[in-house]
């Protein structure tokens, strides 16, 4: 792991795209960016998954003169905006289930876990998904943005895949499709019996999302006001109201 001495002058710095909650920027081939609050925990974590030789998430490297951390740059494509990103097919969703089990598998029964059944990655989206590129099909391998880790259950992140990579909400016109796109997540993650609590985990992320922006926002949060402020709230509150409609066909689907 590198020292602060390890990091200074290394070139020229390239501000990443994104970043809500962060300024991010490349420089070299590493990432530097402002530690979480909680960033003991996810150094803690990535170091476990560098040393079991899992390379779907970045490595972390150390601290640079500016008491930033530096991450190794996973080179890809990445959809940093949600709303513009492209559906993926059922191999692509069924991969980014295959991460999500893998890392579970990492962190299973671990002391990073603690008394929950794994670390949940917490924020499962295109925007931190990372693709060996652009074209279709697109491969995803790596996710990124660990700020929100922490031990949970394995439904709560197979929940918030669904929600996110298949877009549960008024903009998908086919529930159907979308019911069967749920069911590849699940049955690829190889998610057993708690499948059945799937959707109404799906309605307490959304529910919870919605909250928690409003509240950090009255709090002054600035990056959850700018969310706010671009109709986050009002989003997930309509794509909650969608996925409550369309429950019969989601939990059909499962029941197959």
């Amino acid at each position: 792991m590198g020292t602060s001495s390890d990091w200074d002058g290394e070139g020229a710095e390239e501000p990443l795209a994104g970043g809500v909650m962060n300024f991010v920027v490349k420089v070299g081939d590493t990432v530097r960016r402002r530690p979480c609050e909680n960033h003991r925990f996810v150094h803690r974590l990535l170091e476990r998954f560098a040393q079991a030789g899992w390379d779907g998430a970045p490595r972390f490297l150390g601290f640079d003169e500016k008491g930033r951390e530096v991450l190794s740059f996973v080179s890809g494509h990445v959809d940093w905006d949600n709303a513009k990103a492209t559906p993926l097919a059922e191999e692509g969703l069924a991969q980014v289930a295959r991460l999500t089990r893998a890392f579970h598998d990492l962190t299973a029964g671990s002391d990073l876990a603690g008394a929950g059944e794994v670390v949940c990655h917490n924020d499962l989206a295109p925007r931190n998904c990372v693709y060996r590129s652009a074209r279709e099909p697109r491969e995803p391998f790596a996710f990124i943005d660990w700020d929100n880790a922490a031990p949970g259950r394995r439904i709560e992140d197979v929940a918030h895949v669904c929600w996110q990579f298949i877009v549960l909400g008024p903009a998908n016109p086919d529930p159907a499709a979308a019911a069967r796109h749920v069911r590849v997540i699940v049955d690829a993650y190889g998610l057993g019996p708690e499948r059945g609590q799937l959707i109404e985990t799906i309605f307490w992320w959304q529910d919870r999302s919605w909250r928690w922006i409003e509240a950090r926002s009255r709090e002054g949060d600035a990056a959850m006001i700018t969310l706010r402020d671009r109709g986050a709230t009002s989003d997930i509150q309509a794509s909650l109201r969608w996925t409550r409609e369309n429950r019969t066909v989601f939990e059909e689907a499962l029941r197959r």
